[in-house]
């Protein structure tokens, strides 16, 4: 434990002897050749030490030194509940349908490769993609890709709207021209905005809320981003996330990482919605965008833009391959980007048949990462105003995996898992408890079970007298 933490706050300039102050309980039981425990409890452990910096400098310690933040605990089942949060989902007592049918590894004419179908639109790409109707089934999809070669499916895919990738050794991927681009990419990287600052002190907070007052614009689906944004949300942020009416969220998956957040829906591609986003960025502090490099440039949202009209705004983004190289802006998931890496064949079983990490960890440590990444900008920002953006990837997270020694997977002892169950307008939701906080705080979220798109697109609170503008 420590590596990865010690990376991040290299990367974000941090108090290196901020590693000090973090103790935890053992290990966390993520069982894997990869040292996936350690990622998870240290992106776990970043985000609580970024929140806790960040509520020092709110109540008046303006430089604190790294022996005056207050010592942060890890707690293994915690941490591993939280990463594997979908395995734990229950609805009404019912599992989620955490994958769907065309979803899976495939054995190709010369390999494997693995497809994400959870989306009905990337599903039909797909079906389209093997000239399949829409009675098909995986037996099918296996039969139809048995006859091509994984390579060139991985490339007709990413030009259909498909998501497939081929799966490769990790020495097959460090010689792909986008792993050597993200070779060059730090883990997480933050960014000042050029020329003047903007938004000002965000105010003193006299609860051990971090981030009281803070106001989140919340573009991101699927998993990292939304886990950035409902951490962000739970130490105290006001998190308002837009989707389009078009493009309905699973429902499973929005209660699985919505909690503490508000949701409303938005047309970008009306005139008037996209107004309604420019008045909610008026206000925003900070904006996290989880679409691929360049999708939301028409609607005037790339970095540049953004500081520009909006100076001393915080943006956060995830991205499955990173902002450059050739792959920038293909469609990926967890799932792809661990077979694309070559983590999928160190899991693979005796068969030889491709397998995967015990959890959906690439996600989870990006969006934990992503969310330490703007703790630790909001604090700059409160001290001198300048905005900033911070980017993290998928593709880097699992090059830093990797890049660390691999041990055969030892048993961890009991997993004893705490959930948390909440009654909502829909049934009773069972969700895994929160892995974070910080001395003082609150250990539970301040909601579980809004309903996607219910609220209005506007900011809940009038912001405190003492945040200057």
């Amino acid at each position: 434990m420590g590596t990865f933490l010690s990376t991040f706050l290299s990367d974000s300039a941090e108090l290196p002897e901020l590693t000090n102050r973090v103790h935890s309980a053992g290990p966390v039981p993520l069982s894997s050749p990869l040292p996936v425990a350690d990622l998870a409890a240290d992106s776990i452990a970043a985000t609580m030490l970024m929140a806790s910096l960040l509520h020092l400098v709110r109540t008046g310690v303006r430089d604190p030194r790294a022996s005056e933040v207050p010592q942060v605990s890890i707690v293994p089942q915690l941490v591993a509940g939280t990463y594997r949060s979908d395995q734990l989902f229950r609805w009404n007592g019912s599992p989620a349908p955490a994958w769907a049918p065309l979803s899976g590894f495939f054995a190709s004419s010369d390999g494997w490769v693995r497809t994400h179908a959870n989306y009905p639109h990337h599903e039909a790409a797909l079906r389209t993609l093997l000239r399949l109707d829409d009675s098909v089934t995986a037996e099918t999809v296996a039969h139809a890709i048995s006859r091509r070669s994984a390579l060139d499916l991985e490339d007709e895919a990413a030009d259909s709207g498909a998501v497939i990738s081929a799966v490769r050794s990790p020495s097959s991927w460090r010689g792909h021209p986008q792993a050597q681009t993200l070779e060059a990419d730090p883990f997480i990287s933050l960014v000042q905005q050029a020329g003047g600052s903007g938004r000002h002190s965000l105010g003193l907070a006299d609860s051990y809320a971090p981030l009281q007052g803070v106001r989140v614009l919340d573009l991101t689906r699927v998993i990292a981003g939304p886990v950035a944004t409902r951490s962000l949300a739970f130490f105290g942020a006001d998190v308002l996330r837009l989707d389009s009416p078009g493009m309905p969220e699973l429902s499973w998956q929005y209660l699985d990482t919505g909690q503490g957040k508000r949701s409303a829906l938005l047309d970008l591609g009306y005139k008037p919605d996209r107004d309604r986003l420019e008045q909610l960025l008026t206000d925003a502090d900070v904006i996290v965008m989880g679409y691929r490099p360049n999708s939301l440039d028409l609607f005037g949202l790339s970095p540049a833009e953004l500081h520009n009209r909006h100076p001393g705004l915080v943006i956060g983004r995830v991205s499955a391959w990173g902002q450059s190289g050739p792959w920038a802006e293909r469609r990926g998931f967890d799932s792809i980007v661990q077979a694309a890496s070559g983590i999928a064949q160190i899991h693979a079983d005796g068969t030889g048949r491709p397998g995967a990490l015990p959890a959906q960890a690439l996600d989870h440590s990006a969006g934990y990462l992503l969310a330490a990444g703007i703790m630790s900008s909001l604090r700059r920002r409160h001290l001198d105003g300048h905005g900033w953006t911070v980017d993290i990837s998928l593709a880097r997270v699992a090059q830093e995996l990797l890049a660390q020694p691999h041990s055969p997977p030892t048993e961890t002892g009991p997993n004893v898992i705490r959930t948390v169950n909440a009654e909502t307008p829909e049934g009773i939701v069972t969700c895994a408890a929160p892995a974070i906080s910080i001395s003082g705080g609150s250990k539970c979220y301040r909601w579980i079970g809004r309903p996607w798109g219910a609220d209005q697109p506007e900011w809940s609170e009038p912001r405190s007298a003492d945040v200057q503008r």
